[in-house]
């Protein structure tokens, strides 16, 4: 058996659809299935999130300047200096 799938944007239109399908010779059956609907994404019930938090909660977080004070906590001001010299 062979399935057709149709899909109606408006949902209005889905019983005469319907009607019309089953009006048609060898169509079986007519099955009307809704959209799923989609979850909004919620980025606090993440793990990361929760994570993320409970740094701030325990004083584990830094600030910088800039972008090269950010790499000099992280690196080290040797080893920025040495991808200065190598890249630029």
């Amino acid at each position: 058996m062979a399935t057709i799938v149709l899909q109606v944007p408006d949902e209005s239109l889905v019983t005469k659809v319907k009607q019309a399908c089953k009006m048609l010779m060898g169509v079986a059956s007519v099955k009307i299935q809704k959209a799923a609907k989609q979850k909004e994404y919620d980025i606090t019930k993440t793990a990361g999130y929760r994570e993320a938090m409970e740094d701030v909660k325990h004083g584990r977080v830094y600030e910088a300047k800039n972008v090269d004070d950010m790499f000099i906590q992280i690196l080290g001001e040797e080893a920025l200096d040495e991808i200065r010299n190598n890249h630029v």
